[in-house]
């Protein structure tokens, strides 16, 4: 299991790496995230004991969110001053947000048939 879990480390170090060197404007864990689909591709499968990282991994998933919401509170006063640019910037970011996740969804159902669904098969 510590292979796979050092193998996730190493992907996400190589992308900061990345996104640092290039000075992309996405974030290395992205980049990290992409280099290791590209291994489970090349593998083909994905193997047991990433599966169980990776599950480990979600299931403790909201304890990294602790040091998001400390930094709330720590700059809570700042974000108080900025408030309105704030919460426009969020709505704008979630209105398009599902307008290109709606548009990828349609694109997606006329390119890709519906094999072994019920309203094909008539059972509706």
């Amino acid at each position: 299991m510590l292979e796979y879990f050092t193998l996730i480390l190493v992907c996400q170090l190589i992308g900061e790496f990345v996104v640092t060197t290039v000075d992309a404007p996405f974030p290395g864990p992205v980049v990290g995230m992409v280099l290791l689909f590209v291994f489970l591709l090349i593998k083909g499968s994905i193997p047991e004991q990433l599966g169980r990282v990776s599950a480990a991994l979600l299931n403790n998933l909201s304890l990294l969110f602790v040091p998001a919401g400390v930094g709330v509170m720590v700059h809570f006063e700042t974000l108080g001053t900025d408030i309105w640019p704030l919460s426009v910037a969020l709505v704008v970011s979630t209105l398009i947000t599902v307008a290109v996740t709606a548009l990828v969804m349609v694109f997606l159902n006329k390119r890709i048939p519906n094999h072994g669904c019920r309203e094909d098969r008539g059972d509706v």
